[in-house]
């Protein structure tokens, strides 16, 4: 497995923009359907006559929260399950990515749905509450909780959420000189880690990948199996240097700094938009569950429209992070070579349309990330 005989395979390719344009538009077809969820149930005048229902069952508010959200939940998930059965099931395997069997596609469809039911019902809940006690100023307090709530979630998720779907097992003696070469790497980034880790990603998939998870005492090095099996010990190297990159230049928590001041403005427009629902549609007010449909609607063109901008924020950082992943190991051809395995590994398209890379990626395509590592030369 020599770094200069590697190449990304051209059949490959052709395959991975398929897929790509397979994803796309299943995308599209997503985002059409879950509008005119959102439109029928605000129209057509459901979401009224659900509240309606709900409120004579029960006067309890966040009761009749919970109840709301997952009959609206419900209907969606039941509404886009095919969708997420072609998308999820049959389209990786039909491009041989998958691992999964169909039992097993059910089971971790199963566990995310419970585990977002649960998180996403709590974040309802507490921004209703808000919203019952704070009409005005509402936007603002749910921006400060979100904030909160993904700083937990960023630190808790590799204890607590990641073993749900993986298995997390230290790297063994016989890797104890990738693992020397990793906590060396992480010493000089001046990051402290609990420990490199191995976590069986080949159970669901043949891609590879590898992370810098976890905030505080929680971070650690994760490598897939199938990178660890795959990749040489100086491409490892350069993919978690890459990583550290992302700690070194605090692209975390300016990350969620950053989609915290995006939130705040889609907030503060939902504002205005549950105003103009109250009059047009009648609703007790902005804290009346039966505007979540329009609460839905504005937020997501909102989404939508500033989704382009944070792609460029995102493909900005990576680049910063490939810079110091050459010059933290100063191995541009190792560099190089993973992200030609990586491409061939994960079938993703190296060198898509510019517009389909401005819009939708939030890394910089492939192809630029390897000339740039292609072409650095280290410092004398």
């Amino acid at each position: 497995m020599e770094t200069e005989a590697v190449q990304i395979d051209v059949e490959k390719q052709e395959h991975a923009r398929k897929y790509a344009s397979l994803q796309r538009r299943m995308m599209l077809v997503d985002l059409l359907l879950g509008a005119c969820y959102l439109i029928a149930w605000l129209v057509l005048g459901w979401s009224a006559e659900l509240k309606n229902a709900l409120t004579d069952w029960t006067s309890n508010e966040w009761l009749l929260v919970a109840a709301y959200a997952i009959i609206f939940g419900g209907g969606y998930v039941l509404l886009t399950l095919p969708l997420s059965f072609y998308e999820g099931y049959i389209l990786p395997n039909r491009f041989g990515l998958s691992n999964l069997t169909l039992r097993g596609w059910m089971l971790d469809q199963a566990k995310a749905g419970l585990l977002g039911g649960v998180l996403g019902l709590l974040v309802l809940e507490v921004i209703y509450a808000i919203l019952r006690s704070f009409p005005g100023a509402w936007w603002l307090l749910a921006a400060g909780f979100l904030l909160i709530f993904n700083t937990l979630l960023a630190n808790l998720a590799p204890v607590l959420i990641f073993p749900i779907f993986y298995k997390f097992t230290p790297l063994q003696a016989e890797h104890a000189d990738l693992v020397a070469r990793l906590m060396r790497l992480a010493k000089r980034a001046r990051t402290q880690v609990r420990g490199v880790y191995v976590f069986d990603m080949s159970r669901r998939t043949k891609a590879a990948n590898a992370a810098l998870v976890g905030l505080g005492g929680t971070r650690r090095i994760i490598l897939g199996d199938v990178l660890l099996n795959e990749f040489t010990p100086d491409e490892i190297e350069t993919v978690i240097a890459h990583e550290l990159g992302h700690h070194v230049h605090r692209d975390i928590p300016l990350g969620i700094l950053f989609g915290t001041a995006l939130t705040l403005v889609g907030l503060y427009l939902t504002s205005l938009g549950l105003l103009w629902g109250v009059s047009i549609f009648g609703f007790d007010g902005v804290a009346d569950i039966a505007a979540l449909p329009l609460l839905g609607i504005v937020f997501g063109l909102y989404g939508l429209v500033t989704l382009p901008l944070e792609n460029a924020y995102s493909r900005w950082r990576e680049v910063a992070a490939d810079r110091y992943a050459l010059q933290a190991t100063g191995n541009g051809a190792a560099f190089a070579s993973a992200l030609k395995r990586l491409a061939n590994l994960n079938l993703a398209d190296a060198d898509p349309d510019s517009w389909i890379e401005l819009l939708l990626y939030s890394h910089p395509a492939l192809s630029k990330r390897i000339a740039m590592a292609d072409a650095y030369t280290p410092n004398p």
